[in-house]
């Protein structure tokens, strides 16, 4: 990435990490203020972004929306991510049966499309953001569980945890000098590619009606209220989907930008 690159993206994420930390600093407004006089006004000075069928300030909303997209992509990724720790550490010690058997159930289940598994969850959870964070956690883990399963049983078969063996080092002090310090990064680029995806399928939730409700202003959930108004009030749908479209593309040039680091 060159240096024009490099300063791009970190103010990008920077602006992101404002507006889902310190939403108010970029639109001091509420998000759910409703000015009827307003309502599908087109995007003007006053209202950069236009305004929905309520007369809510989509620029606004779309701001404040940023922590709850964020919000649940970061909690379903890291409970995704924990899964897949969990039995990549299994697989890495665990027999040669036992690994066979846990790697044909990730196979099955990673066949699933994600989306479609999330449903199939989401049918015995029920709508809501926690179940959307559940669901697509669950959903994401048999992915990332494969590929940290064999990041570790490369280390595990590896020359340097050979001589850590003859060494007489423990299980722990093997997974703690040689385990960890190289998963650690792998882990980290494998989170940053997964927030973008994790905010896609969310939203994708959302927009289904079986992730967070309205009237928040999720990005998802804007993009479903904004589909009736599509022929005539097309800003209802178009900025919520740039700013999904934004984050999962920056999450993904970042996630790609630590993978290359690291490599």
């Amino acid at each position: 990435m060159t240096r024009t690159g490099k300063i791009s993206a970190a103010l990008f994420v920077g602006i992101i990490a404002v507006a889902a930390l310190f939403p108010w600093l970029l639109a001091p407004g509420s998000p759910l203020a409703v000015h009827p006089a307003d309502a599908f006004a087109s995007p003007s000075l006053q209202h950069p972004f236009g305004t929905d069928e309520s007369g809510r300030d989509i620029y606004t909303r779309v701001v404040h929306g940023t922590a709850d997209s964020l919000t649940i992509g970061l909690a379903a990724t890291g409970l995704g991510m924990g899964i897949a720790v969990v039995l990549g550490v299994i697989t890495a010690f665990a027999p040669r049966w036992l690994d066979s058997v846990i790697l044909r159930g990730l196979e099955v289940l990673y066949a699933i499309p994600t989306l479609l598994m999330a449903l199939i969850i989401i049918a015995f959870t029920g709508p809501g953001t926690t179940p959307a964070i559940i669901a697509v956690g669950l959903s994401t883990a048999p992915g990332y569980a494969r590929l940290i399963r064999t990041h570790l049983r490369t280390l595990v078969n590896s020359e340097m945890f050979d001589a850590a063996t003859v060494l007489g080092h423990s299980t722990w002090l093997k997974v703690r000098n040689h385990l960890i310090p190289n998963t650690l990064t792998t882990l980290l680029a494998l989170m940053t590619l997964g927030i973008g995806q994790a905010v896609i399928w969310a939203s994708a939730l959302s927009f289904l009606g079986l992730g967070t409700p309205p009237p928040a202003p999720e990005w998802g959930a804007m993009l479903a209220s904004g589909r009736t108004y599509l022929h005539f009030a097309w800003w209802m749908t178009v900025f919520p989907g740039l700013a999904i479209v934004a984050v999962a593309a920056g999450a993904t040039l970042l996630g790609r930008s630590v993978t290359r680091r690291s490599a």
